[in-house]
């Protein structure tokens, strides 16, 4: 799993911005001062660092520096209300790889986190990583069949589970009709009937909705087909 080490001392920040990397599916730690950060940095692995920079005890551009003298490669992450442009280019010089400030737009620092977390993976951590899809605290891995659901228990699915699960996610929030999910799911030499995909969504359904009669991800188009909705 995706380690980010998240070190921000205003507490109702600090939640909400733990809470939206958990949901993308990284482990998060979090350290409410320099010091604490540094202490924790040093005894364990991270494949990011989200540092603000006014901090109790130590500063962030020092936190970023004694990272940089423990580690030269995880990538730092300023999140940060000084926004003048030696603010900025002061945490670049001390070793940090991107700079943001405060208040930010919760999308565009996702996707600035996902391109530094990629950045860091070695050739098989990339691998693997393709290989798993998040979203809402779900997970599912597409090389081993097994899928982390709302209750967090592993559930190893059947070879047609996940080829639709994988294709309604490759055209997510678009409808894809029955007739191109039976074709590519079973192939027109065992054509089951349309209740069978119909069942295949109400398990999914079961597996990761919060309330399975009032779906959030997989919805059913009257007449035409089925639809993965997600903001990602």
């Amino acid at each position: 799993m995706i380690r980010i080490l998240l070190v921000e001392d205003e507490e109702h920040l600090q939640e909400a911005i733990k809470l939206n990397l958990e949901l993308e599916g990284y482990k998060v730690v979090a350290a409410g001062t320099g010091t604490e950060a540094v202490k924790i940095f040093k005894a364990e692995r991270f494949n990011l660092v989200v540092l603000d920079v006014m901090l109790p005890e130590m500063d962030g551009f020092a936190v970023c520096e004694a990272i940089r003298l423990h580690n030269g490669t995880v990538p730092i992450l300023f999140l940060s209300a000084k926004n003048a442009s030696e603010d900025k280019i002061l945490g670049l010089k001390r070793g940090a790889d991107d700079y943001m400030t405060k208040p930010f737009n919760l999308e565009e620092f996702l996707l600035r986190v996902n391109v530094l977390v990629k950045r860091s993976l070695s050739q098989d951590e990339k691998k693997e990583l393709s290989d798993i899809f998040r979203f809402g605290g779900n997970e599912v891995n597409f090389r081993t069949y097994e899928i982390m659901g709302k209750e967090n228990e592993k559930i190893r699915l059947t070879k047609k589970e996940i080829a639709l699960l994988k294709l309604l996610i490759e055209r997510k929030n678009e409808v894809v009709s029955r007739e191109q999910i039976l074709e590519t799911v079973w192939g027109y030499d065992i054509y089951p009937s349309t209740r069978t995909v119909d069942n295949f969504i109400l398990a999914f359904r079961k597996y990761f909705e919060k309330d399975p009669k009032e779906p959030q991800y997989f919805y059913s188009v009257r007449g035409v087909g089925y639809k993965f909705m997600t903001e990602q």
